[in-house]
C-alpha cells in the first residue's frame, strides 16, 4: 500500500482553490470551500477533506452544484431566518447560516437557520465549533441523499444524516461532536474502498440484505446501517423531519427529494441562562474530573485538536488514492499540480 502524501496545510488549500477556480468557481469561492476541506483534513476527517473535490466538479459537470451562485437570506421571523444557497456550494452557504444564526442568538437569546437549495456543506463541526468559539451552543443537522437502511431493514431509505454539538471551553477550544447516524459515513467507507482494506462488522449490508464487510458491496446497491440500531435510526428520522423538511429539502427516499442536504443551524446564548464566567468554569471543572476517571479518557474535540496540531506542524497526510484522484483531476482541467509530467 502506498503511504500518503505528505503536504503543508497552506499548500494543500492553494492546490485546491486552483483546481475550483478550474472548475468555474469565483476565486473567493474557491478560497471559503478550500479552506473548509483542508480544516477537515487538518481535524483528521479526510472523509470530508480535499477527496470531495472530484464529486463536487462531478456535480459542477452535471449542472447540480452552480459554482458561482452565492447564498443569500430570503425570509427573517423573530429568532428564525431561512438562508437560500441557491445550488451553490454549501460551505459558503453555511458560513452565512452560521453568522445569522449567531446574531439572532445574540438578539433573542437562541437563534435557528434553516438552509434551503444547499449542497453537501462539509463537516459540520466546523460550523459548530465557530459558534462555540463565539461563546454559543451550537446544534447543526442536515439530511443527504438516501444510503441508509431503517433499523430492521435493507432498503436505502435515509441518509447518513449527520449532527455536531459543540459548547464553549476556555481559551477558545470547545467541546465538538459530529456524527453521521450511519454506523459509518460514506466517505469514510469510501476511503476504506479506495485503500483496499475491509469495513467494519455491522456497517453494511449486501444488495440482498446480508451483512458485509466488503465495501464494494455498498456501491454494488448494498446500504449502510444506522449506528446503535434503533437509536441511531431514530435520531435519524428525526433529522430528515428537521434537516428535510424545514429546509424543503424533502425527506431523502421520498419523491419530493430535490438531492440536496437540507441544513438546520441553531444557536443559543449561554448568557441568556447563565453567566460565561460561571458556565465556563464548570464545563473545565468537568472535563478534568472526565479526564481524572480514566487514563484513556479523552473529551469531544480533543481528537481533533490534536490532529490539527499535529498536522499544522507535520503537513497534512493526502491518501494516495485521493491524491492519484486529484492528480488526474488536475491533468483533466488543465491545472498544474505537483509531480505532474511536462506537458500533462
Amino acid at each position: 500500500m502506498r503511504s500518503p502524501r505528505l503536504i503543508s496545510a497552506d499548500r494543500l488549500r492553494e492546490l485546491a482553490g486552483h483546481l475550483l477556480t478550474a472548475a468555474g468557481a469565483p476565486a473567493d469561492l474557491a478560497e471559503t470551500v478550500s479552506a473548509s476541506l483542508v480544516e477537515a483534513d487538518l481535524a483528521g476527517h479526510g472523509s470530508h477533506g480535499v477527496r470531495r473535490i472530484p464529486p463536487y466538479v462531478e456535480r459542477i459537470e452535471s449542472g447540480a452544484l452552480k459554482p458561482d451562485a452565492r447564498p443569500e437570506v430570503v425570509e427573517r421571523r423573530g429568532a428564525t431566518a431561512v438562508v437560500s444557497g441557491r445550488r451553490g456550494f454549501g460551505q459558503v452557504a453555511a458560513r452565512l447560516a452560521t453568522e445569522v444564526a449567531a446574531g439572532l442568538a445574540r438578539e433573542h437569546g437562541a437563534g435557528v437557520v434553516a438552509i434551503r437549495e444547499c449542497n453537501h456543506i462539509g463537516r459540520l463541526g466546523e460550523y459548530a465549533e465557530r459558534l462555540a468559539g463565539q461563546g454559543l451552543i451550537a446544534q447543526v443537522v442536515g439530511n443527504a441523499d438516501p444510503t441508509v437502511a431503517p433499523y430492521g431493514g435493507h432498503r436505502r431509505m435515509l441518509g447518513t444524516n449527520p449532527m455536531a454539538w459543540a459548547a464553549p471551553r476556555a481559551d477558545g477550544a470547545a467541546v465538538v461532536m459530529d456524527w453521521a447516524t450511519a454506523a459509518i459515513a460514506e466517505g469514510k467507507l469510501n476511503l476504506l474502498r479506495g485503500a483496499g482494506e475491509r469495513a467494519p462488522h455491522g456497517v453494511l449490508v449486501d444488495p440482498e440484505g446480508r451483512p458485509s464487510t466488503d465495501p464494494e458491496d455498498f456501491y454494488r446497491g448494498g446500504a449502510l446501517l444506522p449506528f446503535g440500531g434503533h437509536k441511531g435510526y431514530g435520531l435519524s428520522v428525526l433529522i430528515e423531519l428537521v434537516g428535510g423538511l424545514l429546509t424543503g429539502t424533502g425527506t431523502a427516499a421520498s419523491a419530493e427529494y430535490d438531492g440536496t442536504f437540507g441544513t438546520v443551524i441553531s444557536a443559543i446564548d449561554i448568557t441568556a441562562f447563565v453567566p460565561m464566567e460561571s458556565y465556563v468554569a464548570q464545563v473545565e471543572s468537568f472535563c478534568s474530573a472526565l479526564h481524572a476517571s480514566g487514563p484513556g479518557v479523552v473529551v469531544p474535540g480533543e481528537p481533533e485538536a490534536k490532529a490539527r496540531a499535529e498536522r499544522l506542524k507535520d503537513g497534512v497526510p493526502v491518501a494516495a488514492p485521493v491524491w492519484a484522484e486529484l492528480t488526474a483531476l488536475a491533468a483533466r482541467l488543465g491545472v498544474p499540480w505537483p509531480d505532474m509530467p511536462t506537458g500533462g
